[in-house]
């Protein structure tokens, strides 16, 4: 491959975080949506096995999650999905997913309109 064509192919990359970053963002993240209780530790723990420790470090932003844990934690949460986007670099992936979270609110709410009538 000739450093041209190598060049081309990073056209576009993003910046690489630091760990430290990472664990912040996705501590915020987990925070945001489940707050800073030991409630949120049990949520955690329950949607990806992982230990108590472990869980009390990404919620203090002393550790990130790995893969796999971050796959788990993805499915489970929407605000680490979106947080996960943005750090790719994958903006216009978090609108499809507002737009997603819109439409469930208003079906959901023609559902409720609906049934005041009858």
């Amino acid at each position: 491959m000739s450093p041209k064509m190598r060049n081309n192919l990073h056209a576009g990359s993003i910046e690489q975080l630091s760990s430290e970053a990472y664990a912040a963002i996705i501590a915020t993240a987990l925070r945001k949506e489940l707050g800073g209780t030991h409630r949120a530790v049990k949520t955690v723990r329950r949607w990806t096995g992982a230990g108590e420790r472990t869980v009390t470090n990404w919620l203090a932003a002393e550790h990130g999650p790995s893969g796999p844990y971050l796959t788990t934690l993805s499915h489970h949460s929407d605000a680490v999905l979106e947080a996960f986007l943005i750090m790719a670099g994958r903006e216009r992936a978090v609108i499809g997913l507002e737009i997603s979270r819109f439409r469930k609110v208003l079906l959901d709410t023609l559902e409720r309109l609906e049934e005041a009538n009858e």
